[in-house]
């Protein structure tokens, strides 16, 4: 099903870029800000991710959850290679 809202699959790590955290939201905004202020209990909140380096759009809610899955089940080498392809040093995409 078709919409006109926006979803985010995003990749998100720490500040030694040694954790991948990858996530889906409607609102990537509120989820990057949720993750910079340790506001999301769990893995991002105890590994301290709050530095997005990658997100990829969507308009369809289901595609943006079956990438999501796709990427979780990658090998941490593709995952990488994702991520440099577009941003090669790893800067933080803050869109706050």
């Amino acid at each position: 099903m078709k919409t006109d809202k926006t979803y985010y699959v995003y990749i998100m790590t720490n500040v030694s870029d040694k954790v991948l955290y990858i996530g889906v939201t409607n609102n990537l905004q509120r989820r990057i800000y949720e993750h910079k202020n340790s506001l999301v209990e769990g893995f991002s909140k105890k590994y301290k991710v709050n530095k997005l380096v990658y997100y990829e759009t969507t308009n369809d809610v289901n595609s943006a959850i079956a990438r999501e899955k796709q990427l979780k089940n990658w090998q941490r080498e593709w995952k990488i290679d994702l991520i440099t392809t577009e941003n090669p040093g790893f800067a933080d995409l803050n869109i706050n």
